[in-house]
């Protein structure tokens, strides 16, 4: 890792055989801990290459517990997290609202590293008992339309790195991995990224795939369709820069996606909006991203995804689905 190390701090990049074999040592607990901060901490100073990203993700996906469940040709609407927005949980609402239109969800999830409350803190909060158990995931899909699958158990790369992580605080490398890391590897996915670079690399790394994906960046700096200014869309056809008003959308305020300072508020938001006593803001946001994700995992229009999704919402059935997801035990 010294060598590694060096190396990264020369402002050289690995190569992708170089970056799997490092990923694959920090799996193993071959890095002692000041070793492995180090290194989470280089890429928070620099960016990631393409064959660095690619490495990584390799690592990740031949490291993880597969789940297996293309029959249901799920979508996976996952962010990468670290935008520092402090929002709330609108990929995991909008992950509800889809399979309330009937598009069946393999979600994606984490506890949160640099906010309050990550898609794993919400549903823990309400009761939800995370599971790799492959028939209670298939029951979910089949009772629910939705499954969860919380990160650290499909990955044990992140059994030695978790509490690093934590203890940094910001964003690291793992966040740009997530969303290309889905155990169950669906070949429908909705990605919300960071930063303008991240969509670049994201759109160059999934046009290798079989995937059909769209990526999102709202300009103003959300992983995700923010409805507060215009927005960076790139999917297997085309990259376009879209404005709320072109996806029929109002423009909302910062403020209005305000996610709470607790885990406690941010599940009551939750649920809020989910009960469909959402603000016209919050209720907006939600639409828009799940009415991509609808879009996408069903081959139709943009305008009729976002119709879905206001039907999904407010007819109750995305709360139906919460509540089965959340009843379901393992």
């Amino acid at each position: 890792m010294k060598k590694i190390l060096n190396q990264l701090f020369e402002h050289k990049s690995l190569d992708r055989a170089t970056a799997k074999e490092v990923l694959m040592n920090l799996a193993k607990g071959a890095y002692n801990q000041s070793q492995m901060a180090a290194f989470l901490t280089v890429y928070s100073m620099r960016s990631i290459t393409v064959e660095e990203l690619t490495g990584f993700r390799d690592a990740m996906l031949e490291l993880c517990v597969k789940v297996e469940i293309d029959e249901y040709n799920a979508i996976d609407l996952c962010g990468t997290g670290g935008d520092g927005k402090d929002t709330f949980n609108i990929s995991t609402l909008a992950s509800f609202i889809t399979a309330g239109a009937g598009q069946n969800v393999a979600k994606h999830g984490n506890s949160s590293v640099s906010s309050v409350c990550g898609s794993s803190n919400v549903l823990a909060h309400f009761g939800y008992e995370f599971t790799n158990d492959i028939g209670t995931i298939k029951r979910s899909l089949d009772d629910a339309g939705i499954c969860f699958l919380h990160a650290p158990l499909f990955h044990p790369a992140m059994k030695n790195v978790a509490p690093i992580r934590k203890e940094l605080g910001v964003k690291t490398f793992f966040n740009m991995l997530g969303p290309m890391v889905n155990p169950a590897f669906p070949k429908r996915q909705l990605v919300g990224v960071f930063n303008l670079e991240l969509a670049r690399l994201y759109g160059y790394l999934y046009q290798q795939t079989d995937k059909q994906f769209v990526i999102l960046h709202s300009l103003d700096g959300y992983d995700e369709i923010s409805l507060t200014g215009d927005f960076k869309m790139i999917n297997n056809e085309t990259e376009t820069i879209l404005s709320p008003k072109d996806i029929g959308m109002p423009k909302v305020t910062e403020q209005e996606l305000f996610g709470g300072d607790t885990v406690e508020e941010a599940a009551g938001i939750f649920k809020s909006i989910l009960e469909g006593k959402g603000t016209d803001a919050q209720n907006s946001a939600v639409i828009a991203n799940a009415g991509l994700a609808i879009s996408t995992g069903k081959g139709i229009s943009i305008a009729e995804g976002i119709e879905q999704a206001k039907e999904s919402l407010f007819s109750g059935k995305a709360n139906e689905k919460f509540e089965t997801l959340i009843s379901i035990k393992a």
